[in-house]
């Protein structure tokens, strides 16, 4: 079943449930509040009858004048003494007259269905003194609240037949409009599985509820992030088909050189297996890097647990100078910084900032460490040469290099400082470049502590 149908049904539903219990109420209320006010008048009669000195005189119960002047139409009004003979009475109405009168000592009141007509009667004792000498028995036809309860029981029926079709029509034209917008973001996923060509979906703000314009902004969010992540993929298989693509060149170049000529010239021979060696540990590098930032972009990558960052510096520093035989000083105004971090992929970071310092700069290399507020600062600075302001946007850019030729020749695929980012993000840090040429390059990462 549609969600049109589910919410016209259930509309349809509680609206007819809540106009019966309304029609229901408005019925019985007319009811009592009618009862009530027939009741009144019939009391107020009595009252007045009683004040008359006559009706306390067993002698002049039988005067006909004294209930001719209280007597109305659908009424009967006849007093009955303890023999329960009637001795006197006023009325015209069949159905009354034929009632059998009852003596009692009792005042009685109340309501019954009289051939399915409402009559209402009230019987109250007569005294002379101490001594019951008869019983005024009065009787009224509810004429009238029969012919309002007729004319009321019409028109709830033709107000809420007339609101239910309302309902009906109302609710089709509003989930239409509901259900339009629904449709519309179905029909556009369907238009992209088949075309395979992603495509927002445009809603007019003015006609739309604000959880329909949510769900249509979150949809054109999720399209606009699929957008660049196939853009990014795009680039990424672009930018490292172009990166293979010159390792593998040079090797089959050099091995078609040793096809022709190696053979018989040993210089020719020693030229092309060093060019091959050279490229295949580029092929190397370049597929491990590819590798681990594959692998950064899963969400689950870290292993987190709480490590000292101080003695990993120091320990990172320390294997760096044996390999490069550079000077790599550690700086921290505490002994130990504790963290709760992915303890191998910081280590990487490090490794990383490091070896673009070393291999971009002579002088000795400043590795900064600080806690304050929750919040853990490291900064790698270099004296080397600098990198152009123009460039800085662009450094965490997958392949990007400031200068290629340099970068080859120093070994670089230029996904270093992307594996380095996307590192601090699964920390939920902030990493910063800030260079000037000729004078150096200090990259600052601010990390959440997490004690």
């Amino acid at each position: 079943m549609t969600l049109r149908r589910r919410f016209t049904f259930f509309t349809i539903f509680w609206l007819i449930f809540i106009l019966i219990l309304f029609n229901i109420f408005v019925y019985l209320f007319v009811i009592k509040i009618t009862i009530r006010s027939e009741d009144q008048l019939l009391t107020n009669k009595v009252n007045i009858l009683l004040e008359d000195p006559r009706i306390l005189d067993a002698s002049q119960l039988s005067n006909s004048e004294l209930l001719r002047d209280f007597y109305n139409i659908s009424e009967l009004i006849r007093i009955v003494d303890p023999g329960g003979r009637i001795v006197n009475s006023q009325g015209s109405d069949s159905e009354l007259l034929a009632l059998k009168p009852n003596f009692t000592t009792q005042h009685d009141t109340g309501m019954f269905f009289l051939d399915g007509r409402r009559v209402l009667y009230m019987r109250v004792p007569l005294y002379m003194g101490s001594e019951v000498i008869g019983t005024l028995e009065l009787y009224r036809k509810l004429t009238l609240l029969d012919s309002y309860l007729q004319v009321l029981v019409i028109a709830l029926t033709i107000t809420s037949i007339g609101a239910i079709l309302f309902a009906i029509f109302g609710t089709y034209w509003f989930t239409s409009r509901l259900t339009s917008p629904i449709q519309h973001m179905v029909q556009t996923m369907r238009e992209i599985d088949r075309s395979g060509k992603l495509r927002q979906i445009e809603l007019a703000q003015r006609d739309q509820s604000a959880e329909l314009l949510q769900l249509a902004r979150a949809f054109n969010q999720m399209i606009d992030r699929l957008d660049r992540t196939f853009e990014r993929q795009k680039q990424f298989v672009a930018d490292a088909s172009h990166e293979l693509k010159t390792p593998l060149t040079v090797i089959s170049s050099y091995a078609g050189m040793l096809k022709r000529w190696g053979r018989d010239d040993a210089n020719i021979r020693d030229e092309a297996i060093d060019a091959i060696s050279k490229e295949a540990q580029r092929l190397q590098n370049l597929t491990k890097s590819m590798l681990q930032l594959a692998q950064a972009e899963q969400e689950d990558w870290l292993n987190l647990e709480n490590f000292n960052l101080v003695q990993l510096a120091d320990e990172t520093a320390d294997m760096l100078h044996m390999t490069f035989q550079r000077m790599i000083r550690v700086h921290t105004g505490k002994q130990g910084i504790r963290m709760i971090g992915d303890k191998d992929k910081i280590r990487q970071l490090l490794v990383i900032l490091l070896d673009n310092a070393i291999k971009y700069s002579k002088d000795p290399i400043d590795i900064t460490l600080s806690a304050n507020k929750g919040v853990i600062r490291i900064s790698v600075s270099d004296k080397g040469m600098g990198i152009p302001e123009a460039e800085i946007p662009y450094l965490f850019e997958r392949f990007y290099r400031v200068d290629g030729a340099r970068s080859r020749s120093t070994g670089g695929v230029g996904l270093g400082l992307s594996i380095a980012k996307r590192i601090v993000e699964l920390h939920e840090g902030q990493i910063d470049v800030f260079s000037k040429l000729g004078q150096g390059t200090t990259i600052s990462i601010a990390l959440p502590q997490r004690k």
